[in-house]
């Protein structure tokens, strides 16, 4: 029986942290689905909107060879309607994330990923902003 996942980031200044996870994703199930965060939904999250904008970050996400759909998540509230839209099987995420999703467990399996080590997006921008 065929696996759908599902995951969801900003994937903003996309590094090699984003294609480890989504990687790692990939290689749950036959099917990878990939909710990008709006940039509305980015600022409400983070109080300062994405370096690329919307349709940018999607269109790397969905250049890579092992994602099969993209959408924009719009509202982290909507979470258990878009992993019930998709018929995801499983929700990996990073473990940045660690059990906030676990209310999940009930309609999916729910996976935590370690993130990459020395890197991430926000310290990406700090760096550039200093130089």
């Amino acid at each position: 029986m065929s696996k759908r996942v599902i995951t969801f980031g900003t994937f903003d200044v996309f590094h090699v942290g984003h294609i480890n996870i989504l990687e790692r994703c990939a290689t749950l199930g036959d099917t990878l689905i990939v909710g990008v965060s709006s940039d509305d939904l980015n600022h409400k999250k983070k109080n300062r909107y994405p370096i690329y904008d919307q349709e940018s970050r999607m269109k790397i996400v969905q250049s890579l060879k092992f994602v099969d759909e993209v959408f924009f998540e719009l509202s982290l509230e909507k979470k258990r309607e878009y992993i019930e839209f998709y018929k995801a099987d499983i929700l990996a995420m990073g473990d940045d994330w660690e059990g906030k999703f676990d209310e999940f467990k009930d309609i999916c399996e729910v996976i935590y990923f370690p993130r990459t080590p020395s890197i991430s997006t926000t310290e990406i921008i700090e760096i550039t902003k200093n130089i």
